[in-house]
This record gives C-alpha cells, sequence and structure tokens, in this order.
C-alpha cells in the first residue's frame, strides 16, 4: 500500500514540477511576464561574482539533479515483482509458471507451519534466475532456528521440485508478533 502512496504522490509532483517547468520555459512566468529574464542583469552579477563559470556550474549541478530525479522516478515505476517464471518441462519445451501461483502456493505451505503466525512471499529477480523473499511473522513461542530449517528444508524443496527450478534461492526475513496481555477484571 505505501508503494502505491508513494507513487501517487510521486506522480503529482512530477506532474506540478513539469508543468511549472512548461510556464517557465513558454514565458508564462507570472513574475516578470513574457519578455523578462527569469534572473535580471543585476542579479546574475550579485550572485555570480563577476565569474564566467559559475553559471555553467550552476547549470551543470541542476542537470545532474534532473538526471538523478528521472533515474529514480524510473526506478520507482519499475515492477519489484515478477510475473511469470520459465519452466523447463525436460522434452525441450518450457511452460509458464505465473509469480503469484507460486508465491501463494510457498506462502501457504510456510504459514502452515508450526510457530507461523503469518507469511509473505514475493517473487524477485528475473525470469531465468528466479529468486523468493520471504517474511515470516512468528508467534511468540516459536523457535526461530526450527522455523527457518523448515522453510529451507521442505518447503522451499517443494516449492523448487513442483517448479522445476533447481536452484531458487530465498532470502527470509523474520519477525516475532507481540502478543498483547488482556486485563481480567
Amino acid at each position: 500500500m505505501l508503494g502505491v502512496v508513494n507513487r501517487i504522490v510521486l506522480a503529482v509532483l512530477g506532474l506540478v514540477l513539469t508543468a511549472a517547468g512548461a510556464a517557465v520555459l513558454t514565458g508564462a512566468w507570472p513574475f516578470g511576464g513574457r519578455e523578462a529574464p527569469l534572473l535580471s542583469a543585476a542579479t546574475r552579477q550579485r550572485y555570480g561574482h563577476g565569474e564566467g563559470w559559475y553559471w555553467w556550474a550552476v547549470a551543470a549541478g541542476l542537470g545532474l539533479c534532473v538526471v538523478l530525479a528521472l533515474w529514480w522516478l524510473l526506478a520507482q515505476l519499475r515492477r519489484s515483482r515478477l510475473r511469470a517464471v520459465a519452466v523447463d518441462t525436460g522434452d525441450g519445451a518450457f511452460a509458464v509458471l505465473r509469480g503469484r501461483a507460486l508465491e501463494e502456493a510457498v506462502a501457504a505451505e510456510a504459514g502452515a507451519l508450526d510457530g507461523v503466525a503469518g507469511c509473505r512471499v514475493a517473487l524477485r529477480g528475473r525470469r531465468g534466475s528466479p529468486a523468493l523473499r520471504v517474511a515470516l511473522e512468528l508467534e511468540p513461542h516459536a523457535v526461530p532456528a526450527d522455523a527457518l530449517a523448515a522453510l529451507a528444508g521442505p518447503v522451499l524443496t517443494h516449492a523448487r521440485t513442483s517448479a522445476g527450478l533447481p536452484a531458487l534461492p530465498a532470502e527470509a526475513r523474520l519477525k516475532v508478533t507481540s502478543h498483547r496481555a488482556r486485563r481480567v477484571t
């Protein structure tokens, strides 16, 4: 949910900044009119200290900021989850396994482990080399080493075998739930 909010805020901010930039470039800047420059000659001299390289350095710095902002925006728009995995059927053909199906299967199997209160799974990487990111929410009585061993053993082995992936690396993040004690009256 936070990723969606982040993208919406970025899109709105980008539209506002694009509109402001277009207004400046088309000469519709409200403060000086169509014919007035953004910075007067006196302002340029005062802040430029009479150096010819100063404004070139400012323009290069702003250009670098624009390039970095565009790179960051493209990184935000990129999908973080893998939609599908190519599975070798063994007879020279390939099948396509939906990423959500593999995520749900691993989450269901890992969520059924003893001491696991909840599980979220994300399939990342590339089609030819997928990887799993597993977030286990453990109950307070659970032993983290046992839960991790059960995940690394039967759960991931079953996922690798059923998906036909000899190598399916996984990153596990463990979190222990906190149960609040109820006041008995």
